[in-house]
Parts: structure tokens; C-alpha cells; sequence
């Protein structure tokens, strides 16, 4: 059981923070990710900038221009990752999400991109320009380096699109909350107990855990949300509260204090899903992937990935 999956086997809600790397200023990476860690984060969605972005709001476009001024590529993003993991006396121990789009991969290779993002020590993906359609191949290598694989719903998906979608990841789904960009303005603008009834087609319809992002920005939103869905991604408010800083000790110390404000009430609440039913349900999704991991593991020729 890997780290994403034993997260899971807990029946926790998870708080998500998006951080894009190197933002606002270098050397900042590893810093702000084992930050968010001490901060009360459960999971990280790491992203890795591109320059033709799906869905990303201004906030997190500017950010990323901001990112691939100062230097991020994918191997340097892959070595902050391991230096994360390996950082002493506190190294990165949380599940850790890469989120990027399909042609840097390509581009990288697909095989060596998905070898090297296990070995320094990266739990899953999320691709968004990826169609569920034309991602089998690209999923069962993912599951050959025990990658967790994370697709995209909208409040437009249809419910039997939600089942296609939700037997195609592999750990859990991510919502978006409303049509919009990242960062969307559009959730605030309304009360979060208007998307309830999207997030409860979710639950009906998929079997594994869900996730909801787009617009979230307040403790308020995201309690309100976690009464249906298993967790909440934060990434352009996150952001916003550290564009100001001048020096990597800013940036760690205000990506800090907005996470422990955001969560600090709320971090550690048992998932309010987690009856015998649900216990059973994770059982169910987890099994199989122990299956084709110890399968593997048969075959891997000793390398240990951190």
C-alpha cells in the first residue's frame, strides 16, 4: 500500500494545497513544499508550468510565467521532488500529486517521465488535457510504476459519464466545482450549498473518493463542500497569498500561515463518508491495485523508489 492509498484507508478528509514551483521567487520549492506539510496539508498537487494551460485562471498563468522565468523544467522539478523527499530532519512524507499537461510529457517521454517521477518519489498525476477516450495506454503505465492516475468531472458530466470516468482513475476523482477557470470568482459569488446537488450526483454515481477545486478560498467553502466530497484542492488563493514575498523565508512563512488559517479548525475531522458501506467501497478499488503491485513488484529488479 502506497502512501496515497494508506492516506485513503483512513476515511480522511483531504486538504489540498496547488503550488506551482519556483513562484514567486528561486529557490523556493522544497522550502514551501515540507512547509505545507508542517501546515496541516494531507496531499500536495505539485504543478509544472506550460505555456498552452487548460483551465487555468489568471492567477495561475501569471504564476506559471513566473515559474518558467525562474528556471523550471521537468527534470528540475523531479530533483526538487526527490530533495524534498530526502530532505533531512524533515523530509516530505505526504502524498505528493503532479499536475501537468500532456506534451511536456510527451515530449520527456512518457516511459522515462513515469520511471523517474516514481523514483524520486511522486504518488500520481492528474493530465487534464488527457481524454479519458485516449488514455488507457498511458493509465496502465501509470499502474505499472503504482502511479495514481486522476481525471477531470464537471458539473456538465453526464452520470454515466461519471461512471465511465470513475472506472478509468485510479484512486479518486476531481470535481470541478463550477464552469469556470481556476481561481473563479464564481463560486464565491454564490453559496457553496448551491453546488450540493452536482456533489451528491458525484457520490451517487462513483465509487471511488472525490476531490472539488476551482474557487476555493475560504475555511467556510471548503467545510461546507467536505460535507459531501472527500476533500478540497486550494491553489490560486494559496498563491495569491505568497506573490508578494521577496526571498524563499517569506514565501515559506506566508504559504505556512495561510494553510494553518485555512485548515487549522478543520484538519483533523474523520471523513464523514467513512461508514461500513464506504470502508468497504475502498477495500473494494484498493484490492485489485495491491493485485497488479505485487505483481510487479515480482519483476521490478530491486529498485527502490523513495
Amino acid at each position: 500500500m502506497n502512501r496515497l492509498e494508506s492516506l485513503q484507508w483512513q476515511c480522511k478528509k483531504m486538504w489540498i494545497p496547488y503550488l506551482m514551483p519556483e513562484f514567486p521567487v528561486p529557490n523556493t520549492t522544497v522550502p514551501t513544499l515540507l512547509a505545507l506539510q508542517r501546515s496541516g496539508a494531507d496531499v500536495i498537487e505539485l504543478g509544472f508550468p506550460h505555456s498552452d494551460p487548460l483551465a487555468d485562471g489568471r492567477t495561475i498563468q501569471d504564476a506559471a510565467q513566473v515559474a518558467i522565468r525562474n528556471g523550471v523544467t521537468l527534470p528540475k522539478l523531479l530533483e526538487w521532488i526527490y530533495k524534498a523527499r530526502t530532505a533531512s530532519p524533515e523530509p516530505l512524507q505526504i502524498p505528493l500529486i503532479v499536475m501537468g499537461y500532456i506534451n511536456p510529457i510527451l515530449q520527456y517521454g512518457i516511459e522515462r517521465f513515469l520511471a523517474e517521477a516514481k523514483t524520486v518519489g511522486v504518488d500520481g498525476l492528474i493530465v487534464p488535457d488527457l481524454p479519458p477516450e485516449e488514455a488507457e495506454e498511458f493509465r496502465q503505465k501509470c499502474i505499472a510504476q503504482h502511479l495514481a492516475l486522476v481525471f477531470l468531472i464537471s458539473p456538465v458530466t453526464s452520470e454515466a459519464r461519471i461512471q465511465k470516468i470513475d472506472a478509468l482513475a485510479t484512486h479518486f476523482l476531481y470535481a470541478i466545482s463550477v464552469n469556470a477557470t481556476t481561481g473563479t470568482g464564481k463560486l464565491s459569488a454564490q453559496d457553496t450549498s448551491q453546488i450540493r446537488p452536482y456533489l451528491e450526483r458525484v457520490r451517487r454515481n462513483a465509487k471511488k473518493p472525490f476531490v472539488v477545486g476551482f474557487g476555493i478560498e475560504a475555511a467556510e467553502q471548503a467545510a461546507s463542500i467536505l460535507e459531501v466530497a472527500d476533500g478540497v484542492v486550494v491553489g490560486s488563493a494559496l498563491l495569491r497569498a505568497m506573490s508578494a514575498a521577496k526571498s524563499a523565508a517569506e514565501t515559506v512563512a506566508l504559504a505556512e500561515a495561510f494553510w494553518k488559517t485555512l485548515c487549522q479548525s478543520h484538519t483533523n475531522r474523520l471523513c464523514l463518508t467513512s461508514s461500513d458501506a464506504n470502508r468497504q467501497n475502498a477495500v473494494a478499488y484498493l484490492k485489485p491495485i495491491d493485485h497488479i503491485h505485487a505483481s510487479l513488484d515480482q519483476t521490478e529488479g530491486g529498485v527502490t523508489p523513495v
